[in-house]
């Protein structure tokens, strides 16, 4: 076996992992936050929705490859984009709106397409470089 950032002995596992929870802890700030950013083109927030998730899902779906985790990956996604709506439908000041679940379901989907194995494993390729790097100093 070897040491990939899906191998629970990874060395660097623990960073993907935080960087991935990062990732997760970003989207709920720029969902609730009460001035959210603006993407200035037409249906903009809901280019920012697909973004969102595109890279929350690609980011797992390199870091659990595994058929039984992508899917727990993405209904994880997928929950947090229909929360999140509940969510800023409670606040006051943001909106409920079905087709921003429907966006960020929407790049989940696009995600999970691009995932390894039909592309590269990012992640592994950032592994072998900064472990390459590290052993030669």
């Amino acid at each position: 076996m070897t040491d990939t950032p899906s191998n629970p002995q990874s060395p660097l596992r623990a960073i993907w992992l935080l960087i991935g929870w990062t990732l997760v802890a970003l989207i709920v700030y720029l969902s609730l936050t009460p001035q959210p950013l603006e993407i200035p083109v037409e249906q903009g927030d809901k280019l920012g929705h697909i973004l969102a998730y595109l890279v929350l899902m690609s980011w797992f779906s390199n870091l659990f490859e595994g058929p039984a985790e992508r899917v727990l990956c993405a209904a994880g996604c997928i929950a947090l984009a229909v929360g999140l709506e509940f969510a800023q439908r409670w606040t006051g000041y943001r909106s409920f709106e079905y087709a921003d679940m429907a966006a960020g379901g929407a790049g989940v989907i696009v995600a999970w397409a691009l995932a390894p194995p039909r592309l590269p494993n990012y992640l592994h390729s950032a592994e072998r470089f900064l472990l390459a790097v590290a052993n030669r100093h």
